[in-house]
């Protein structure tokens, strides 16, 4: 008896070498270079190899008095409780996010193979196997929860000294959208990590609640990188570009089905709150300059009233020279700055142009003629509609 047993336990560590056990030993200390090892090995360990050794104790003591577990227990134990304690030094091992997605690979291992362990493993000879595949599932899914408590505080308390000089999309936003995405393609695991089933049609799951958390200490994270921003109409491009990202990232991947429309929704609305602010702050002066109150008559007077209401060429030589300024000033600058979607470029121009082209040409029609009829009007009147036009459409392209 005792000869089968040291037979099959020699058999089943040559199996494991094959598999390149030794790979774990030798990675001890890091073991997370070995992860993956050791998630191909469990799987074929418990599939194939126990399988196939409860199967021949089985066939060896059929109508023998002798109990089959023990038998099984004494030729596996060894190299199982390797494994399993391998698997442990993972789960408690000093943990960063980068290595949040081999945990999930681990625990969906492991939950995967539950049903093939309580069989495998059943009696109380294998209890100690039992009880160790159960605890080590248990670490995985405390581990993995961990982790993505430690990863929201990370991203909130980030402090790159990376910064996006045009207001372009930072990369560390970049980076926590791509590591929510990678979330998703655990979706099914996770879900099953936080105790909840596919079908579970509640409005927040536990898995929504972890992620708004994830992207809501992004945007805090955020808000505190554009106030490196002297220019607050640069603060807002910059938010409303990365806030975009954000919202189109998760629309258009699975993540939208678990954080919801609602979601999606705000988030849009944040995105035009900014785009909203940065016409005020951008835009203010110059529509200042195009204004004229006059007096003794409405803001509507024709060009042949203007003598009555006080205007005088100088002032109108002067609001175009102004505007003519302020406009360059404005190109110089924000042509350089950067909106990478082409659709919210094009309708952030588009709105500014709806304002601003009938302002200048309301402008021209009311006051044009004082200048006009003097010398050198194109001195004043530089720019035509179409010409304004074309230079708002070199605005954001980074230049």
């Amino acid at each position: 008896m005792v000869a089968m047993q040291d037979a099959r336990s020699s058999a089943l560590e040559l199996s494991l070498q094959k598999l390149g056990i030794e790979k774990l030993t030798k990675r001890s200390m890091q073991p997370w270079l070995a992860s993956g090892t050791w998630i191909q090995i469990m799987h074929v360990t418990v599939k194939v190899l126990l399988a196939g050794e409860r199967k021949i104790c089985n066939q060896i003591f059929d109508g023998i008095t002798f109990n089959k577990d023990q038998c099984f227990a004494e030729v596996t134990g060894s190299s199982v409780m390797t494994l399993l304690s391998f698997g442990d030094v993972i789960a408690k091992s000093k943990r960063s996010h980068e290595n949040l997605f081999v945990l999930l690979e681990m625990y969906g291992l492991m939950h995967g193979l539950r049903s093939e362990i309580e069989v495998t493993f059943q009696g109380k000879f294998c209890s100690g196997m039992r009880e160790a595949a159960l605890s080590l599932t248990k670490s995985l899914a405390q581990a993995v929860q961990e982790t993505l408590v430690d990863f929201e505080v990370a991203v909130e308390k980030n402090n790159s000294k990376t910064t996006v000089q045009n207001g372009n999309l930072h990369p560390f936003t970049i980076e926590v959208i791509n590591y929510v995405k990678g979330l998703f393609d655990y979706q099914s695991t996770l879900k099953i990590l936080f105790q909840q089933s596919e079908s579970d049609s509640e409005t927040e799951s536990e898995l929504a609640t972890v992620i708004m958390k994830i992207m809501q200490a992004l945007q805090n994270n955020l808000n505190g990188k554009a106030k490196q921003y002297k220019d607050p109409a640069l603060y807002h491009i910059f938010l409303m570009n990365n806030l975009h990202y954000m919202v189109t990232s998760v629309s258009k991947s699975e993540s939208k089905d678990i954080l919801g429309g609602d979601w999606i929704q705000r988030h849009r609305k944040i995105v035009q709150q900014n785009a909203n602010q940065y016409k005020r702050v951008a835009w203010a002066k110059i529509f200042q300059t195009l204004s004229i109150q006059v007096s003794g008559g409405n803001s509507s007077s024709s060009p042949c009233d203007v003598s009555k209401t006080g205007v005088s060429r100088t002032m109108i030589k002067e609001r175009f020279k102004s505007f003519n300024i302020q406009f360059e000033e404005l190109h110089s600058k924000q042509s350089q700055w950067t909106i990478p979607d082409q659709e919210l470029r094009d309708e952030l121009r588009l709105a500014v142009a709806e304002i601003l082209l009938p302002a200048y040409m309301s402008f021209i029609s009311r006051f044009g003629n004082l200048v006009q009829r003097s010398k050198n009007p194109h001195k004043y009147i530089k720019y035509t509609q179409e010409e304004l036009d074309q230079l708002l459409g070199q605005f954001f392209q980074g230049q």
